[in-house]
């Protein structure tokens, strides 16, 4: 055992290391794709309390990254043609336009936005490992809290994205807040916990939409609950309905206190007659009708507003899962996804000392469990109704996520991760507890440490291409492309190594097809040659730099009812680059 004094110290300097290999990394890597709209979105919430733009995901994060930026005498590009949006409906990628004039066509300067807005993000991320350590520690110790906290620390996943303006590691902290009070209101459901568990559900919903999911899963875990733990002479039926009335009251609560008010400000000076408008054009294909109709009614009512622009983006966020996304995967290039698709990113992305961990984790729970008789079985999901629930919620999520058609990364897996890191460490602490052989500890204790070592150093040798990381089933950092890009490789971070790249090679002029959320010209001016394959047929004279995203979309096998043009970069295939910028950037030169 280690003392409580100590182990606060090591969490400390945990999330300390976190903090700084975040940081840094952070600073060397450009605007990713999402980022674009997600800051410009963010920082028109706050200074002008217009939710026009970027309405599919909730607003929290975004919110809280631009609030630097107020500090910062932006210029808001109040006359651009993306921001006015006066005659009709604005296609989707409008917020992309607004944002890439915010960061590079307004005077303002891209390079201090983009910092001040990670560092809110990062930010999250640690509260997100100090809640996690928290909340492990309280329900097992120090010992078990600490382990968890290292395969967060030092999570390729978490380090990669947990630095960046997207909703997937606020997501993950939503996941946690909201599934921790609802314990606390399940053990005990009073008054205090109920108001607890509304407003951290509420908190959870601005965070992400896929957080949705928590709806139906508090109502099977709160059914299992009663069941486990009603005793047979009184009537499960009246504590039924008890907890049921409260946990709706919970939820009412959660949406009048948190949510309504939170999107009451974001639409305080949007329009009426433009969110209207707006509204049905974001959502008129939606096949849900009645919903449909009844939040464009509400749009139109003063009153109704803040919770139509809520429904509005729950709307839009299940056409987007169910349309999925146009996504390079294993050689082929598909809008429809596959359902195979996260269990082999997942088993590609994450460290292969984790896997292995997990399997011993597996091994080790099985034997111990399949032994027990069914009373004992029930006895210890009793004693252990949290670990049950959040087991529960990993294989929940997992589910809905391999039913999806929008297979764009492993980042959608977030919100369970830090619950499988739990898990993951409680089956093989508790195991090791019931071993009695000094010698057989030993060999526990080598093996676990030598596992937990390679995955400490396989995200240490990482640094800073965390977004690019692929273990080594999956050909490692350098040929991970191979298998997956987007989110899962190439987001655009690499574009500052570019410039370095051109600069080193004192380059005139270069072809670039980017992928990312930089603006190619501001940076590298007379330099910048735009390409596009499909017009040119053929490679450029001189210097050419391609996105792996491009790339391996432009030399992939179209799946069975993709109609989309393929085979544009099939000239490239099997050539050798003369370098890269980073890892995701492929970097050419033709005589």
């Amino acid at each position: 055992m280690i003392s409580n004094r100590l182990t606060n110290t090591i969490a400390f300097f945990l999330l300390a290391f976190m903090f700084l290999a975040a940081l840094f990394s952070m600073i060397s890597d450009s605007l990713t794709f999402d980022e674009k709209a997600h800051i410009g979105a963010g920082f028109s919430y706050l200074a002008k309390q217009d939710y026009r733009l970027n309405p599919e995901h909730p607003p929290l994060v975004k919110d809280l990254a631009a609030l630097p930026l107020l500090f910062l005498n932006l210029n808001f590009p109040d006359t651009h043609p993306a921001w006015l949006q006066k005659d009709e409906a604005p296609p989707w990628w409008v917020q992309f336009d607004f944002g890439r004039e915010l960061l590079y066509s307004s005077g303002n300067d891209p390079a201090k936005i983009i910092f001040w807005a990670r560092i809110i993000m990062i930010s999250l991320l640690i509260f997100l490992g100090w809640l996690l350590f928290w909340w492990t520690k309280k329900m097992t110790g120090g010992i078990p809290a600490l382990l968890v906290l290292s395969l967060f620390t030092f999570s390729p996943e978490f380090l990669a994205h947990g630095r960046l303006v997207t909703t997937d590691v606020g997501a993950a902290l939503g996941a946690l807040i909201a599934i921790i009070f609802w314990l606390k209101f399940l053990q005990n459901p009073s008054l205090k916990n109920v108001i607890f568990a509304g407003l951290t559900f509420g908190l959870a919903q601005l965070f992400k939409f896929t957080l949705l999911l928590l709806i139906p899963f508090f109502i099977i875990i709160t059914i299992i609950y009663i069941f486990l733990f009603t005793k047979k002479e009184l009537s499960r039926g009246k504590i039924f309905f008890s907890y049921f009335g409260k946990a709706i009251l919970a939820g009412l609560i959660g949406f009048l206190f948190i949510i309504w008010p939170i999107y009451q400000f974001n639409v305080w000076h949007y329009p009426i007659e433009q969110q209207v408008r707006d509204t049905r054009a974001d959502i008129s294909s939606n096949p849900a009708s009645f919903a449909k109709e009844i939040t464009i009614w509400m749009a139109g009512k003063e009153f109704l507003r803040a919770p139509a622009q809520y429904f509005r983006g729950i709307l839009m966020a299940l056409q987007r899962s169910a349309w999925g996304n146009t996504t390079y995967f294993l050689g082929q290039i598909s809008a429809e996804g596959w359902r195979y698709y996260f269990p082999l990113i997942y088993l590609f992305k994450l460290p292969l000392a984790f896997h292995f961990l997990s399997i011993l984790a597996i091994i080790l729970f099985f034997v111990s469990f399949l032994k027990k008789k069914l009373g004992e079985k029930i006895k210890l999901t009793q004693n252990n109704f949290w670990i049950f629930a959040i087991f529960f919620w990993v294989i929940f999520y997992w589910i809905a996520a391999i039913k999806s058609n929008l297979n764009i990364g492993l980042r959608h897996l977030i919100p369970v991760l830090p619950f499988t890191y739990i898990l993951v460490v409680l089956a093989i602490y508790q195991s090791f507890q019931t071993i009695s052989k000094k010698i057989n500890r030993l060999y526990f204790i080598l093996v676990t440490v030598l596992l937990f070592s390679w995955y400490i150093f396989s995200s240490i040798l990482t640094f800073p291409h965390y977004l690019s990381y692929f273990n080594e089933l999956g050909g490692g950092i350098k040929n991970g492309h191979k298998i997956a890009v987007d989110s899962n490789y190439d987001w655009g971070q690499d574009f500052y190594r570019l410039i370095k790249f051109v600069e080193e090679n004192k380059i005139d002029k270069i072809y670039l097809d980017y992928f990312g959320g930089e603006e190619s010209e501001y940076w590298l001016k007379e330099k910048y040659v735009r390409f596009d394959p499909k017009e040119m047929k053929g490679p450029p004279k001189g210097w050419l730099a391609v996105s792996s995203n491009h790339l391996m979309g432009g030399v992939a096998k179209p799946k069975k009812g993709f109609d989309q043009e393929t085979s544009f970069y099939d000239w490239l295939e099997g050539k050798e680059p003369f370098g890269r910028a980073g890892y995701s950037i492929f970097i050419y030169y033709f005589d």
